[in-house]
């Protein structure tokens, strides 16, 4: 009864919830439900980047983000500390945004995640729905359960709690988008008090018809895994058709254009490339393949979309070697591009990381440019490269010019500059991004992804 008669205070009444963590996820998640009203109080652990995010200044790049969070902390809707304590007070739900960093054997770390769900246990002073929104296996819930209640009960304390699952679907370069306007929000519960806490939260975002899908904690958890590794598997079947592609005589954006008319197909996550990278997919796609061994069922689809995308990121490299026949010593690459895709500064997994690592190991320079990725790509790759502050700079003295990551900067270069300042005219387009004719109009020689040149000539007659 207290309960219900909290839910229904809580109707009449502002909603105030925290959010622990404040990577991509929690950040994005408590700037954007404080957006549309609600009290949000973000913690961290990390004094130095509470600091920083009071002072305006981000620990990650998300377009329009900074506007958000500048706009709501100064009306008051959105705060930050490190007090767990002083934040929960009040709060009618706890979302928990911690890192999941995947172990050695492929499965996802938990201790972050538990370890919040314990100092939740120890600060809660009144009944709290805590919703995990970190990515995290089939499972976990019930393991937040655990170790809430044990806390509770060690302290003596008698008010309830519930779980929740509500996993993120964000990309990167397009958050604030996807969590305004969702294709869909997915929510684990097994209670109704649960239900309409995260109905009334949500409520702002259904208004134009986006639907809140209700279901079981194991399926929600279930859900988030499967997508990233729906998406993984289109991107690696791509790619290993592309590879196809060279060796047959094809070119693979006519093929992609033919298979994507196809409705149920679509042309999304079926252009090729060098490779997924980023914190999701390749984290996701090895916990859930961990978890089917773990349970007797060996994901198979998943672990050759996961030995593809590993290859593929070497494709590049080798073109470039056998350019050069082998021989590299010596000789300079231009870099277009370092995060593993555009407007975004994140760094994990990223392609570039892998070939730049195989050229400085040839004995090639690499000289790379980076709207916003050079500050995390130091973090990666240290001094073992050359760091420049413009696409133009980054192509001085160079042999050889490899387009990693598609900026829209880099749509439409000065080519008549980049061919001036160059010493090699070849380049080595990683993400199709170019004509063929338009760079050997400039005397380029050019290399895609799953284009074969005669099958090229022979189409332009």
């Amino acid at each position: 009864m207290e309960t219900e008669k909290k839910l229904y205070e809580n109707e009449k009444h502002s909603m105030k919830i925290t959010v622990i963590g404040t990577g991509y996820v929690g950040l994005v998640t408590g700037a954007c439900l404080a957006d549309v009203g609600i009290e949000v109080t973000c913690v961290d652990i990390d004094q130095k980047k509470i600091e920083g995010l009071k002072n305006g200044i981000l620990p990650i790049y998300e377009p329009g983000l900074k506007d958000i969070v500048l706009r709501n902390f100064e009306k008051g809707r959105l705060h930050f500390t490190t007090d767990l304590s002083e934040a929960i007070v009040g709060s009618a739900a706890a979302f928990i945004a911690v890192g999941t960093p995947p172990g050695e054997d492929g499965s996802a770390d938990l201790k972050y995640v538990l370890g919040v769900a314990q100092e939740i246990g120890q600060t809660m002073q009144d009944y709290l729905v805590v919703i995990t929104k970190s990515t995290v296996p089939v499972g976990t819930a019930e393991k937040v359960r655990g170790a809430v209640a044990s806390t509770l009960e060690a302290r003596g304390a008698t008010f309830g709690f519930d779980v929740a699952s509500n996993p993120e679907f964000l990309k990167e370069g397009a958050a604030i988008e996807d969590f305004m306007k969702p294709d869909r929000i997915v929510v684990g519960v097994d209670s109704e008090q649960a239900q309409k806490t995260l109905d009334k939260l949500y409520r702002p975002f259904t208004l134009n018809g986006h639907p809140v899908i209700f279901m079981d904690i194991p399926s929600a958890e279930m859900t988030k895994y499967a997508a990233n590794a729906m998406l993984a598997t289109k991107i690696s079947f791509m790619n290993d058709i592309a590879n196809l592609c060279e060796k047959m005589g094809a070119d693979v954006n006519w093929v992609r254009k033919g298979i994507g008319s196809d409705p149920r197909i679509g042309n999304k996550f079926i252009y090729p490339g060098i490779g997924y990278g980023g914190s999701c997919f390749p984290k996701d796609v090895k916990a859930l393949a961990r978890t089917g061994r773990e349970n007797g069922h060996t994901m198979r689809i998943l672990e050759a979309v996961e030995q593809v995308n590993d290859a593929q990121k070497s494709v590049l490299y080798n073109k470039i070697n056998a350019y050069f026949g082998g021989k590299l010593e010596g000789k300079t690459i231009a870099f277009w591009g370092l995060s593993f895709k555009p407007n975004t500064d994140d760094m994990r997994e990223a392609p570039s990381v892998v070939i730049a690592n195989l050229l400085t190991s040839a004995g090639a320079n690499v000289r790379a440019y980076d709207p916003v990725a050079l500050e995390e790509a130091k973090h990666q790759l240290g001094d073992s490269i050359t760091y420049c502050n413009s696409y133009l700079e980054a192509t001085e003295g160079a042999d050889a010019l490899a387009l990693i990551t598609e900026w829209t900067e880099f749509r439409v270069p000065d080519w008549d500059k980049v061919a001036e300042a160059m010493n090699g005219k070849v380049l080595f387009d990683g993400r199709n991004l170019y004509r063929r004719e338009t760079l050997a109009e400039i005397g380029f020689d050019y290399y895609g992804i799953g284009i074969n040149k005669l099958c090229y000539e022979s189409i332009l007659g």
